[in-house]
């Protein structure tokens, strides 16, 4: 089912990120397309907090992957993995970082610029596309 969720201002992304999280059902692997600037991190910090991560939530650019951990036990996704795949050069690089474990491990993983990877991706990876719009709201877009 494809979905669209509009990012009208700062103020509607707790709500946005709530409805990206319930219409993920059992999905772990989410591929964010997006040019520079347009909100990946943010949205996906935003997630992460609906998903109970109180811990500060940054870019990954420089350490390449962070990982967060929900505060409740019994939390749906205890841990995610979130990775910024921007400085990567070639596929030997993201291997060597052991990417298949993180795949494999259940965890939830959110992935910026992963066309940088993208023949390494699982099957199941759903893309979400984030387009500026205009006015400066975003338009969410992905199919589970």
């Amino acid at each position: 089912m494809k979905h669209q969720i509009l990012i009208d201002s700062l103020q509607t992304l707790p709500e946005a990120a709530a409805a990206f999280v319930n219409a993920i059902g059992t999905r772990r692997h989410f591929a964010f397309e997006a040019p520079m600037g347009a909100g990946k991190t943010t949205f996906i910090s935003e997630v992460c907090r609906q998903l109970g991560v109180s811990d500060d939530i940054g870019s990954p650019t420089f350490s390449i992957i962070n990982e967060y951990h929900a505060d409740s036990s019994d939390a749906i996704y205890p841990v995610i993995f979130h990775f910024d795949f921007y400085r990567i050069d070639d596929l030997r690089e993201a291997a060597d970082m052991g990417l298949d474990d993180y795949f494999d491990s259940g965890a939830l993983c959110f992935m910026e610029w992963p066309h940088q990877i993208e023949p390494m991706l699982p099957d199941d990876t759903v893309w979400v596309s984030i387009e500026p719009q205009p006015n400066g709201s975003r338009l969410l877009t992905f199919e589970v």
